[in-house]
């Protein structure tokens, strides 16, 4: 994996909002719509976020219609399996991810805001 690529990855996972996106994700994908309302910040802010975690290759999104569905990248190198393991164990214990998990929940089980 490139240097540059590695680089992008660590900055990434510099910013606790990006941390919290790619939590989320890790449950399934979401829009931007359905981010916004679990993170409670506004719509700019998650989609400069969701940017630069496209950038750097940690997650995808799908078009459908007029959304866009993002979901996590699945792991191409070790490292980078490595850094989506960081998610799921590194971070149980942060309490702001309990809150966005069960809030995701909720906007899951009402079906989100984007009709598929």
């Amino acid at each position: 994996m490139p240097r540059a690529a590695v680089d992008r990855m660590f900055k990434a996972f510099s910013d606790p909002l990006r941390l919290r996106i790619l939590h989320l994700l890790r449950g399934g994908e979401l829009c931007v719509c359905d981010l916004v309302d679990v993170l409670k910040v506004p719509q700019p802010t998650a989609s400069r976020h969701l940017a630069y975690l496209r950038k750097a290759g940690l997650i995808t999104g799908r078009r459908e219609k007029y959304w866009t569905f993002y979901a996590v990248t699945p792991g191409r190198t070790a490292f980078h399996k490595k850094l989506l393991e960081c998610i799921d164990t590194c971070f149980v214990d942060v309490p702001a991810l309990a809150v966005d998990e069960k809030r995701a929940r909720t906007v899951r089980a009402r079906g989100a805001c984007c009709p598929r």
